[in-house]
């Protein structure tokens, strides 16, 4: 390691008092990589001109004091759609708008005239900053991080005014295949001007990081010489959020599911699974600890014998990690479309750090149930497998182990920065 830690640039979008897992990925990293001998200068957008689906004043302390943060001004498009962030739509406009026309015509806009996405109103602030930082600070390595994909184009920008920095591309997410973006309607025109951004930034990346295998080589599918570049860096769990929290078996079995539940994510199999389920005599209680659209709630069956219901909203992540801790099972749905493969949630890994028992719906060939096969994990099932989870849920309850393994452990925070740190060494 050099005696005096190098500075790089990390520009992103997301950041406290913003919540969600992009937060929590940037925010890990930020905390441990001057261990690695990087000392990360953070550029983001004012809490005032920006667009959150939620929000987590928690995570303002988490920032480590020796980290330099950036804000920057900028154009909120959101705002033509409503002044009342909380009345945005998250995902872009991909859910929680319904069938009314105000909601389509919402959707068509967004991917026709805001490409990548509406967000792109920070860029040209935050790139003023990134080269004055650039320039005052001899910075020689500079990371983006999307969704939103628009941030890629400030490095994209970077990169062609200081062709000599060494220019990492951190995607979270698809771009153009993403699991929504046909919600949007976009034209043939849209379409591929968006899919030229994607390869351009693609091609110009020094080095291209992302979440699981299966988003790598979809990635690598978009030209030739991306594959050689792209390294797969997971999110992970921070042991330290988990400190001083004991873990409850709680008096009535209660199987928990943390974070958004669109319409996107097939549950009627699940909701048939649990349908008159006891246990101990007493019906299974299902608790939803995020973002469940109305639509969805009215879903769950209500009645003296029927499972009872709870829909906690959005809360801190301290109290989100409660509620896993607090529960008897996990519940991990991933959304049924062609893109399903690649979705590797942030929330898998803190449940595996939880170690409770984990219920799994989404493809058996994926990356999240390769990731819990590798960790020992059981209760992996398709969408329709209603014997399946239903036998499942019995066997947990009556104490069969669910297999776990310590595979987990290379998943903490701190031993993927070192990896994030190893991989800016040799760049």
């Amino acid at each position: 390691m050099r005696s005096r830690p190098a500075k790089v640039l990390i520009i992103t979008y997301y950041w406290p008092p913003s919540g969600g897992a992009g937060v929590q990925r940037w925010l890990k990293f930020a905390k441990y990589l001057p261990s690695s001998g990087w000392l990360p200068v953070v550029v983001t957008i004012k809490p005032e001109y920006a667009a959150y689906p939620y929000k987590d004043p928690s995570l303002f302390g988490e920032i480590p004091l020796d980290v330099e943060v950036h804000l920057t001004r900028a154009v909120n498009y959101f705002a033509l759609y409503s002044k009342d962030q909380s009345k945005i739509p998250h995902s872009g406009f991909a859910s929680g708008t319904g069938r009314s026309l105000r909601g389509a015509i919402s959707r068509f806009v967004r991917g026709n005239f805001f490409i990548p996405d509406p967000r792109r109103g920070w860029n040209r602030f935050a790139f003023r900053k990134a080269c004055e930082l650039i320039r005052n600070e001899k910075i020689t390595h500079v990371i983006t991080t999307s969704p939103p994909h628009s941030t890629q184009l400030i490095g994209h920008r970077l990169k062609r005014r200081f062709p000599a920095i060494k220019w990492v591309a951190d995607m979270r997410d698809p771009w153009t295949d993403i699991y929504y973006y046909e919600m949007f309607k976009p034209s043939l025109p849209a379409r591929m001007i968006d899919r030229k951004m994607e390869r351009s930034v693609l091609a110009r990346a020094d080095l291209i990081i992302t979440v699981g295998q299966t988003l790598a080589s979809m990635l690598a599918s978009k030209g030739e010489d991306i594959e050689k570049k792209i390294h797969v860096l997971p999110n992970g769990y921070d042991e330290e959020d988990f400190e001083g929290i004991i873990p409850v078996v709680p008096d009535k079995f209660t199987i928990t599911y943390v974070g958004t539940l669109s319409q996107a994510y097939p549950i009627k199999g699940f909701i048939e699974a649990i349908r008159n389920i006891r246990v101990n005599d007493m019906p299974v209680t299902l608790r939803f600890v995020g973002t469940i659209p109305e639509q969805v709630q009215q879903m769950f069956p209500a009645g003296k014998d029927e499972v009872n219901t709870e829909f906690v909203q959005y809360c801190d992540h301290p109290v989100a990690i409660r509620h896993m801790m607090e529960s008897s099972m996990l519940l991990l749905i991933i959304p049924d479309h062609r893109s399903s493969k690649s979705i590797l949630t942030g929330k898998i890994f803190e449940y595996l750090a939880t170690e409770k028992p984990v219920l799994f719906l989404g493809p058996s060939d994926g990356d999240a149930a390769r990731l819990l096969a590798i960790c020992g994990y059981k209760g992996i099932f398709g969408y329709d497998d209603v014997q399946g989870m239903r036998d499942f849920i019995l066997d947990v309850a009556g104490g069969k182990a669910a297999k776990r393994s310590g595979h987990h452990l290379e998943y903490s925070r701190r031993a993927l920065t070192v990896k994030l740190g190893n991989l800016l060494d040799v760049l």
